[in-house]
């Protein structure tokens, strides 16, 4: 499974930086948290040089079902609130790791195995963490 390679392809914008106050930043853990992810993390990758994003936000669904359902409802929310489409998606066939790159945050909704296996938290430990559950 290869989904960081769609991370290679486009630019972060370096015109506008996000903060946690976002507004799309915010529809993301709000549309997360509303369809019950669990163990939502956001990454800030502002000061890593070779970071792709701003941001990666990683949370954790139970099921396929969820992991769906997390990944839609986020896309949805986010086109409706902040008026951003993604930028790209994967592994919706897979329905193991779903992949939303909105450009300056990534969106990474995991179920639990994959989560542990890529540890996606450790290999950006230099990007300081913020758990976002309820």
């Amino acid at each position: 499974m290869n989904n960081l390679s769609v991370l290679n392809t486009r630019k972060k914008s370096s015109v506008t930086r996000l903060t946690r106050n976002s507004k799309i930043f915010k529809t993301i853990i709000k549309a997360i948290q509303d369809k019950k992810g669990e163990n939502i993390i956001s990454l800030d990758l502002r000061k890593i040089p070779e970071a792709v994003a701003d941001f990666f936000i990683i949370c954790q669904a139970n099921s396929n079902t969820q992991l769906k359902a997390i990944a839609d409802f986020v896309e949805e929310e986010v086109k409706d609130k902040a008026g951003q489409a993604a930028y790209k998606h994967e592994g919706r066939q897979a329905q193991q790791w779903i992949l939303i790159d909105y450009v300056d945050v990534v969106v990474h909704i995991m179920l639990p195995e994959p989560r542990k296996f890529y540890q996606l938290e450790e290999m950006w430990s230099d990007a300081p963490g913020m758990e976002h559950n309820d």
